[in-house]
This record gives C-alpha cells, sequence and structure tokens, in this order.
C-alpha cells in the first residue's frame, strides 16, 4: 500500500468512524439500551459476517434486526422457522410455466425470502435439520442451488437469526457445521431497571421519531473491503491461533483446565473470525489497525458457540462463556492491553 492509499484509507476510516457514531445514535431512537448487543451486531454485521442472538422473547431482537435494515437502507425479509417449514420456503422453487408465446410448458424459479440483503430467519432451532441445511449453503457460498442452477444472492447478504436458550422442547438443535458459519453468538440480556421503564414508556406513549438512514448499501461494500486490507500484525494473529489452539482438550497447548472442562475445541474458522472481527471493530473505532485488545474484544462471542463442554462442566454450572474467561486470563500477555 502506498502512501496516498494509505492517506486516502485514513479519509475513509475516520467518515466510517463518524457515520458509526450517527448509526448507533439512530438506532438509539428505537432500542433502549442493549450497547453491547447493539454492538457486536453492527461488528459482524460490517465485518461481512452473520449472527446468531441468543436470548428469550421481547429483548428487542427482531426490532434490532429490522431497525438496522431500515437505517441501511437494506432489504429485509422474515422467516418464523417452524417444524413444518420446507427447504423451498426458504430458498424458493422451480414451478412449471407456460410461454404464451410458443405455448411450451417451462420451468420457472420463483425466489424466496433469503433472496435479500438481510434475512431474520426468526427461532431457527425450531425447524428440521433438512430446512437448516438450505440455509447453510446461502450462509457459506451466498448463492442457492435449485434444479442444477445456481442463483446468487443479493450483496450484501446476512442472516440474523434468533434463537429461545430456555424453551428447548420441540427444537432442533443447530449442527456444529452450521454453529460455525455464524461470526457471532450474541448473547441478549434482560434490560436494566432503568432501561426498562424507559421501553415501557416508549411503547404505551406516542410513537417515537423514526430512524434515518445513514448507510447506503454502497457504502457498506466499501467498508466490508476497507477492514479486510487493514493490517493485522504478526503477534496479533499469533495471539488468536494461540488462542483458538489452546480451546482442544488434545492440543499440547491446551492447559489443563480445558483438557477437564472441554470436550471438543474450535476450528481454524475461529481464528479466522477472531481477526476480522478484531479488524472490523478497530476500524470502527477510528483505527488503522488491529489490536489484541481487539481479539479479547471478539473472544467470547467468536467462540462461545464453537466449544462443546463436557458433561461434569455442565453438571458444575460451567459455561462455555466461563470456559472463555478463564483462558483469556490464562493467556494473558505483557503486551496485551486491557479493554
Amino acid at each position: 500500500m502506498n502512501e496516498t492509499q494509505s492517506e486516502a484509507d485514513i479519509a475513509r476510516m475516520e467518515k466510517f468512524h463518524a457515520k458509526f457514531v450517527e448509526l448507533k445514535r439512530e438506532l438509539a431512537k428505537t432500542i433502549v439500551g442493549q450497547e453491547a448487543m447493539i454492538d457486536e451486531v453492527l461488528t459482524a454485521v460490517f465485518a461481512r459476517g452473520h449472527v446468531l442472538l441468543t436470548g428469550v422473547p421481547g429483548l428487542a431482537k427482531t426490532l434490532l434486526v429490522r431497525t438496522i435494515a431500515e437505517t441501511m437502507q437494506l432489504d429485509f425479509k422474515r422467516v418464523q422457522f417452524t417444524p413444518d417449514l420446507m427447504p423451498a420456503d426458504v430458498t424458493g422453487t422451480e414451478i412449471l410455466d407456460e410461454d404464451r408465446v410458443t405455448g411450451k410448458h417451462v420451468f420457472r424459479f420463483v425466489k424466496g425470502p433469503v433472496f435479500t440483503n438481510i434475512l431474520l430467519a426468526d427461532e431457527i432451532n425450531r425447524t428440521p435439520p433438512k430446512t437448516q441445511a438450505a440455509l447453510l449453503e446461502a450462509m457459506q457460498e451466498r448463492f442457492v442451488t435449485v434444479g442444477g442452477e445456481s442463483h446468487p444472492l443479493g450483496n450484501p447478504f446476512f442472516v440474523l437469526a434468533t434463537q429461545n436458550p430456555i424453551e428447548q422442547e420441540g427444537t432442533y438443535p443447530l449442527p456444529e457445521a452450521q454453529l460455525d458459519r455464524f461470526l457471532f453468538n450474541v448473547k441478549v440480556d434482560y434490560p436494566s431497571r432503568e432501561e426498562e421503564c424507559e421501553i415501557i414508556r416508549r411503547t404505551t406513549g406516542e410513537s417515537g421519531e423514526k430512524s434515518n438512514v445513514v448507510f447506503t448499501a454502497e457504502e457498506i461494500l466499501e467498508l466490508q473491503d476497507l477492514i479486510r486490507r487493514i493490517p493485522a500484525a504478526d503477534y496479533v494473529i499469533e495471539y488468536a491461533a494461540d488462542f483458538v489452539r489452546a480451546t482442544r482438550p488434545k492440543s499440547p497447548e491446551a492447559p489443563e483446565f480445558i483438557k477437564e472442562l472441554v470436550s471438543w475445541g474450535a476450528g481454524p474458522r475461529a481464528g479466522m473470525s477472531l481477526v476480522t472481527a478484531a479488524k472490523a471493530r478497530a476500524v470502527l473505532q477510528g483505527r488503522a489497525y488491529a489490536t489484541l485488545a481487539d481479539v479479547k474484544w471478539a473472544s467470547l462471542p467468536v467462540l462461545r458457540h464453537r466449544i462443546a463442554a463436557t458433561f461434569n462442566a455442565e453438571a458444575a454450572g460451567v459455561t462455555t462463556d466461563d470456559i472463555v474467561l478463564r483462558l483469556l486470563n490464562h493467556l494473558r500477555t505483557s503486551e496485551e492491553i486491557d479493554v
């Protein structure tokens, strides 16, 4: 990268940092609190990743996704995942149509709701594996294959999926291969007392302000490209790799408590996700480089769905978050910046 390009990229970072601050301000007109959730979801979106939102009903998950689509002027579709949902209900299907000119019958592809910019997969764990798998190709390859023909999806394209961690009866837990396709697993917590009072005040009174458009699709693609180009120092990449390798019980880098508490660890995609998310956070914070602090910040949403606790750990009430935080302290280095 030459000096002129560097100056141009720095100017773009300053512009996008200002727009990111403005975007959060616009979202705050509709969403009360939930700042951590908003930061994580937006970081994943700009990093070109998909997000799994885990939380009980009524915590504004759907409202956040809809409002993000409005502030970014993106097409938005919502699919309620149910046990009777078929793959074609998501991807689309071929129908037999008559050509009015020739009179011949031909197959015509009718696009499903996945052909959009933001797809909200509501309660994704309530649909059978064959429908979950149909979404997997779209998430990974960003196209849909029907009848031997591939159909590219929109650009940008994000899947923001929700699942309820409490009601597990009649659900189909997502397989590890599909969980790995989500850049972040974002935990959505209850609001504080003050935030809950404000939510009640807003929703039972007059209609509030409408959020304005801040980003366009073209600017999102430009920002995604910029995030890919910013550097991450070798020690940042090595730290991310060591972090991921330390989650694997059979790895020589794994500490003893990992061998006791973890049945299987994260794969290489986790390391790529840590660095990509760290770069995205750096740009959104107005910095031209990723740091160890950025990797630390991304560790929980990146790793909590990519490692599995042993039966003994679950019986003792140890969660994957507890394991990641313990590992985070174990891997502390002298160069690391506290966040």
